[in-house]
């Protein structure tokens, strides 16, 4: 199952390119990509800068269990999460998530399955800083 799953969290800068090529298979018809960014606003207010923190080895763990499961729920070949962690600007990439499947239809419910997942499970924190200060978005519902 390794050779289906790429998972990572890291501080370097995150790589669509690397993401896609993992999961493109000739036999997949569909490849779904979501492709997080930082936005320029949140709550009527200009973010400057947003800050991921994570417990690295157990966001590891549930990033890898989520592949897994999306593995064993979906008609999916592969299937690649890619998490940012450290300062981020605005334009950058803090999650990617890439599945490959015969047919689009499975590719984007994984992909959807997959981000969902990760919101709710995974500890990994999100501070959004402002010109006036910062606070810690609450992603785990």
């Amino acid at each position: 199952m390794k050779n289906k799953i790429s998972v990572l969290v890291t501080s370097e800068k995150l790589n669509i390119q690397t993401c896609y090529d993992f999961v493109k298979d000739d036999s997949c018809g569909g490849i779904t990509l979501f492709v997080g960014t930082v936005r320029n606003e949140s709550y009527q207010k200009k973010v400057t800068l947003l800050n991921f923190s994570t417990y690295k080895a157990m966001a590891v763990k549930e990033l890898n269990n989520i592949a897994v499961q999306a593995l064993a729920d979906f008609t999916i070949l592969k299937i690649a999460i890619h998490h940012a962690e450290g300062d981020l600007k605005i334009g950058d990439i803090p999650v990617i998530i890439a599945v490959s499947a015969p047919h689009r239809d499975a590719a984007f419910k994984a992909c959807q399955f997959a981000i969902d997942t990760l919101k709710k499970s995974v500890p990994i924190w999100k501070k959004e800083h402002f010109n006036d200060g910062a606070i810690w978005v609450n992603a785990h519902p």
